[in-house]
Parts: C-alpha cells; sequence; structure tokens
C-alpha cells in the first residue's frame, strides 16, 4: 500500500470527514466523507475550514516580512509601535489579587511576541477561578479562549484593555499560549499602516495564490463553509449566518482565518523552500527552537515536550543552523493540522468540521500523520 494510500485509509476513519493533503514534491489533496454529522453534505477537495491556531505561523509570517521591511530589530521593544505595552507590571502570583504586582524586570521585545514569551496568555487554572481570568472575562478580550469573531472589540480597543491588564510573568521567561499571536498581528497594522486583512492579501495571500484565505467568508463562497462542531457532535457555528459569515471587528491573528487545503499547503510548500517570501536566514529562525527546558517544561500541557519558533512547534533543542531538519507543525482546536519533516521533504495536512477537544478526534490527526509519514 502507497503512502498515500495509508493516508486515505486513516482519513476513512475520521467522523464526519476530513479533507487531507499530502506533499511530497508532488501535492494531493483528497476529500473523504462528510462535512456535517447528518451526513448530508459529502465532503469536497475545496471545503473552507476555521484553521484556529494554524493562522498563527501565518501571523508570524506577516509580522516577520514587517519586520524585515521596515528594519526593526528582534530585540526592540514593542513599546516604541505598541506604546499601550509600555509600562508592564507583573502578578506577583498568577493566582492571586490583581493589585499584587511589580515593575516587569525588562520591556517586552519583538521576539518576545514571535515566541510566545510577552508574558500573558490563557492561564491553567479552570475558567473563572482566579482574578485575573474573571478580568479578562469582565472585558470582554479574545485570545484567551477559542476563537470569536463575533466579539465587538476591535483591535485599538484590545490592545488598550490588554495594556491594562497585568502581565503573569516577566517578559522572556515563560511561553504563554496564543494571546502574543493576536499582539503580532496589531503590530503588523501599526508597522504597515494597513489592516491585517489588507497585509496578508497582499504580501502573502497574493503571492502564494491562496485564493480563499482570509478573516470571514464571502456570501458567494458560504456554501463551501463547513459547519463546526465540538467533538462530541454539538453544532457550535453554523456556516450560514455563522461567526466567519461576516468580517469580524477584530482581525485575530491566533485563530481567525479560514483556509482550503489547497491555499495552506501554499504556505507549507513556500516552507519547504517553493516560492520563498523570506530569506534563508528568516526561514532558520523562524524554524528553530527558541525555548530553554524549563520554559518547555512549563508549556507541556500544549508543546508536550517540543520547541517554539515563531508561531509553530518545532523539534526540541535545534539551533537556527540545522533547523531545517527535522519536523514543524500546529494544530488548529475546531479541526485542522499539520505537520512537515523538512528532512524528508513531506507534509500532511488534515482539516476536519469536528474540534480537537477530545483524544479520540485528536488521535485521528495523528494517525493519517503517522500514515504518510510513517
Amino acid at each position: 500500500m502507497t503512502i498515500w494510500n495509508r493516508a486515505l485509509a486513516a482519513a476513512d476513519a475520521m467522523e464526519p470527514g476530513a479533507v487531507i493533503s499530502v506533499y511530497d514534491g508532488t501535492l494531493r489533496i483528497e476529500a473523504r466523507g462528510f462535512a456535517d454529522a447528518e451526513h448530508t453534505i459529502a465532503l469536497a477537495p475545496d471545503a473552507i475550514f476555521r484553521m484556529s491556531s494554524l493562522s498563527k505561523p501565518i501571523t508570524a509570517l506577516a509580522l516577520i516580512l514587517a519586520l524585515e521591511e521596515h528594519g526593526i530589530d528582534l530585540h526592540a521593544p514593542v513599546s516604541t509601535w505598541l506604546p499601550e505595552l509600555g509600562t508592564p507590571r507583573v502578578l506577583l502570583d498568577p493566582t492571586g489579587d490583581l493589585d499584587r504586582t511589580e515593575p516587569a524586570r525588562r520591556a517586552i521585545t519583538v521576539e518576545d511576541l514571535l515566541t510566545s514569551r510577552m508574558g500573558t496568555g490563557i492561564v491553567l487554572a479552570p475558567p473563572g477561578s482566579t482574578p485575573i481570568q474573571l478580568e479578562i472575562e469582565r472585558r470582554g478580550l479574545v485570545g484567551f479562549g477559542p476563537p470569536n469573531p463575533a466579539a465587538p472589540m476591535d483591535a485599538e480597543s484590545w490592545i488598550a484593555q490588554l495594556g491594562a491588564l497585568p502581565l503573569l510573568a516577566h517578559p522572556g521567561e515563560q511561553w504563554l499560549y496564543s494571546v502574543s499571536s493576536n499582539v503580532q498581528g496589531v503590530l503588523v497594522s501599526r508597522l504597515s499602516g494597513m489592516a491585517l486583512s489588507d497585509f496578508l492579501a497582499e504580501r502573502i495571500f497574493e503571492p502564494l495564490g491562496m485564493v480563499d484565505t482570509g478573516f470571514s467568508v464571502p456570501h458567494m463562497k458560504l456554501s463551501r463553509l463547513t459547519p463546526a462542531y465540538s467533538s462530541a457532535f454539538a453544532l457550535t457555528d453554523p456556516a450560514a449566518g455563522g461567526a466567519w459569515s461576516r468580517p469580524p471587528s477584530f482581525e485575530a491573528g491566533e485563530g481567525g482565518l479560514v483556509s482550503t487545503a489547497a491555499d495552506y499547503m501554499a504556505f507549507v510548500r513556500m516552507l519547504h523552500g517553493e516560492r520563498r517570501l523570506l530569506s534563508d536566514r528568516w526561514i532558520a529562525a523562524m524554524l528553530a527552537d527558541h525555548l530553554d527546558d524549563r520554559q518547555r517544561a512549563h508549556a507541556a500541557m500544549f508543546l508536550d515536550g517540543r520547541g517554539w519558533g515563531y508561531g509553530l512547534s518545532v523539534d526540541a533543542g535545534r539551533t537556527p543552523s540545522d533547523a531545517m531538519a527535522g519536523t514543524i507543525g500546529w494544530s488548529g482546536g475546531l479541526g485542522a493540522s499539520w505537520i512537515s519533516d523538512l528532512a524528508r521533504g513531506m507534509a500532511v495536512l488534515s482539516l476536519s468540521s469536528r474540534a480537537l477537544d477530545d483524544p479520540e478526534v485528536y488521535g485521528g490527526h495523528l494517525a493519517i500523520q503517522r500514515a504518510a509519514l510513517g
């Protein structure tokens, strides 16, 4: 049985269905099963999915392009362009009272954003169990939970509200998930003077031919957007009239994009060396592990021992000089997963309408990756 046939067989076990793509120098895409839990909508290869956290590598690429264009050093303080983050204070106890803080030991840098070490992110505690969680909820801040394009807050209000909160850790000291990618997107807009969506379209999507990727789905394409389900098949977002059927107030770099298999694999193939948008130096930095052992251990719930580059997971312990060897990738909690073996020139993408909030569902994605990569 060929690698492709093994991957298809694994995809057949995915409920309600999946679009899978394998790249090994040749790109293959196929749809298996259905888009909906009722098995009434057959999946098509050009189905549109909510990419959720697979948005992060694209947002990181956008920031790198903006940094390169403006000649900005990675160690520059972000407060130069985001004054809202200019005087951070840090909680003495991440689970404690909000008035018990100390000044940050240093400024938040551009690389802190790219490596998710700016000092704030998802709180690893039961929802609503700590003062900082309650304050985040009170302010209506996105980025600390699942993507929510329907949130009414725009980017300027969001960054102002974020800057008013204390950090959970000192800048550079801990890897904390998700929020940094939203700050990256706001910084891209400040540097370019463009909406994040416009910058992405001009600098990434158009050059790579990504014609179905964006922060919402136009009316004429809504029939291709799959419904979104929890792992238990509860409908969480319909296609027509759902949260992604209209442009959001806040274009969330951490999880707001929709895309197709062909589009996302165009981005992946760029990292493999096709239609390069970045120099080899920047690619090596993006795909290197920037975490130390302590930071990886603290992030084990998310990273499971792997490292973190700029917006994506990488093999732990690699240096920029050998970062092109080994695997990179990430997953999106609403039903997307991607892994690339750069040394072998292979990549696998799996897209489904069922969320990865259950080990069985996530195991289905891993089965496809193992079948394709061996």
